[in-house]
């Protein structure tokens, strides 16, 4: 069967003497390995169209009994070497196609998530951007879209609405707490002896700003460094701790190498 599909190139291996094997994540059928044929080869068409990051169209000859499709035919979209390579870029981009790498099962489409991959991949390849704040974005979307959303706008054990209660007491901190995941209240903690981080209030808000965001564009967030780094940083926990649901331990070892990296 010939199908059309876009696809993120997630892992590229060299296979005999001309060819290519892939690891892709698709917008149709999820994560899925190709062959392209012949594509070391600098007078092929596709020469060049398959390294990790690239987002491509694809027109493949699918198979549901086989292990790895065949690509006919392709063309590109974005690169991360576009309009510049940059490290700190690469540094954002690997991780992410990483933990795509070990999260996602094959052969499951979710339509949510590739196109959480996708638009991330195509705000990171502008040229305006905070790789940091994106990054910190997208770790609280990938982990929400796979159902684990933190509660930002009431306190997690009270139920009380935060802006109503900081503004009342008069707070200058909130907590974060890992399981349930939310910000609490510090008066609302104190019976509970869940793992819980204190959070400046200006951090506690980029946060909840983060939430509402449909991607973060250029200048459109003005925040601190060491507030992106804090919330970043916490998200990376967060999303590590959530991530052992979905993934065994083996794997979780892997996500937990790539999230302190």
């Amino acid at each position: 069967m010939i199908v059309k599909t876009r696809a993120v190139i997630l892992r590229e291996t060299k296979y005999r003497d001309q060819s290519r094997i892939c690891l892709l994540y698709t917008r149709d059928f999820g994560k899925i390995s190709v062959i392209i044929k012949g594509v070391r080869n600098p007078k092929n068409k596709m020469s060049g169209l398959f390294s990790a990051g690239n987002v491509v169209d694809l027109v493949l000859y699918k198979k549901n009994n086989r292990d790895i499709q065949l690509v006919s035919d392709g063309n590109l979209v974005s690169s991360p070497m576009v309009p510049a390579p940059e490290m700190e870029r690469f540094a954002v981009l690997y991780r992410i196609i990483d933990l795509f790498r070990q999260t996602m099962e094959g052969e499951e489409k979710n339509l949510p998530l590739f196109t959480l991959l996708a638009g991330t991949l195509e705000q990171l390849y502008r040229s305006d951007v905070n790789f940091r704040l994106l990054y910190t974005w997208f770790l609280l979307r990938f982990v929400s879209v796979l159902g684990f959303q933190p509660s930002l706008q009431r306190c997690v054990f009270s139920g009380e609405d935060l802006s109503e209660a900081v503004r009342r007491l008069k707070l200058t901190e909130l907590y974060f707490v890992m399981n349930p995941g939310g910000l609490a209240l510090p008066a609302a903690t104190g019976e509970h002896s869940e793992k819980k981080q204190l959070l400046a209030l200006p951090q506690a808000r980029l946060l909840r700003t983060l939430a509402l965001m449909h991607l973060p564009e250029g200048d459109s967030i003005m925040a601190d460094p060491a507030d992106i780094e804090r919330v970043c940083a916490l998200l990376e926990e967060y999303c590590l701790l959530h991530l052992q649901h979905t993934r065994s331990r083996k794997n979780l070892a892997i996500v937990s190498q790539i999230l302190m990296k």
